[in-house]
């Protein structure tokens, strides 16, 4: 999971027909990035985390370096560096944390706790970046954390290590999305690379501690990862320059609904009354934060949060 990284919209309204057109590219994206989570789930059965993190790296390499080449993009070290090393930490730790959560939990619980970033996010800006919380913010805030509970179910009997894990890589999101906000400046295109790097480098490290083999159509699986995800990256990216994100990001909820579908379909996942209780008051708390921002963002130069990408 990784992921949708935070993009600039533009600020100018768009034709009916651009955001028609940009509402098909994010359904189309949230579908992929669905699909990318479930073929995670399938493969790291058998493969391991790094495993799966390296091969999945060099396809999307090998669709993203063409592209920036093509666009003459920069591939010099960008301005603040910590930043970004401290975004690429946030960004592979939490990719790592959801594909060794839905080793054990079904695909729309892990889901769940990832649809919470903007909640997490709106109540981290407070400290990080100053940003002020009204009383609504404070309220739907509030009611987005209820959503969790519902969810977690805290007791010894639920709240088990990869619940625990998946809840860990939700906040890693919500932290990598912090630090994307604050990297605007920075070309999407740069963004994804390192962060992609960072992704190679883990699964460099760690993969000789696991490695498996994969026969021709597991590794043909393994690389098709990669490519779903950047090819996900480009709609959702290009949905948000049609459209304002106000009008195309609430359709990523539709994320929850692929990962139910899915998790059945493929695994026989049967997802419980209180995760789908929790699911749908995290998804209204969140579309709800996503009007705030965007009522704000008026007054403001402040992109609204923008849902998973892994």
């Amino acid at each position: 999971m990784s992921a949708p990284t935070v993009t600039h919209t533009t600020k100018n309204p768009a034709l009916p027909s651009a955001a028609l057109l940009g509402i098909g590219l994010m359904l189309l994206g949230t579908f992929m990035f669905a699909l990318n989570d479930a073929m995670g789930k399938w493969l790291v059965g058998t493969y391991s985390v790094g495993q799966v993190l390296l091969l999945r790296s060099i396809a999307a390499l090998a669709v993203l370096l063409p592209i920036m080449w093509h666009r003459k993009a920069s591939f010099r070290i960008p301005s603040k560096p910590g930043l970004h090393f401290l975004r690429i930490v946030f960004s592979t730790m939490e990719v790592a944390c959801f594909y060794w959560a839905v080793t054990y939990l079904p695909l729309a619980d892990v889901m769940t706790f990832y649809l919470a970033g903007p909640i997490y996010v709106a109540a981290i800006a407070y400290f990080w970046l100053g940003e002020r919380l009204d009383r609504t913010r404070i309220a739907v805030i509030t009611v987005g954390f209820i959503g969790v509970l519902i969810t977690l179910r805290p007791s010894g009997a639920t709240l088990t290590l990869p619940a625990l894990v998946a809840l860990t890589g939700g906040l890693l999101y919500a932290l990598l999305m912090i630090a994307t906000r604050k990297l605007k400046d920075t070309p999407d295109t740069t963004l994804v690379l390192w962060q992609t790097l960072g992704a190679l480098f883990m699964g460099a490290v760690s993969v000789p501690f696991g490695w498996v083999t994969p026969g021709a159509v597991d590794l043909a699986g393994l690389f098709l990862l990669g490519i779903v995800a950047m090819t996900a990256h480009i709609c959702v990216n290009r949905s948000l320059k049609l459209a304002p994100a106000s009008v195309v990001a609430p359709y990523q909820y539709t994320l929850i609904v692929w990962a139910i579908v899915l998790g059945y379909l493929a695994f026989g996942d049967i997802v419980g009354f209180w995760t789908l209780i929790g699911a749908a008051v995290i998804c209204a708390a969140g579309i709800a934060l996503m009007f705030l921002e965007h009522r704000a963002s008026r007054k403001a130069d402040i992109d609204p949060p923008v849902l998973p990408e892994a």
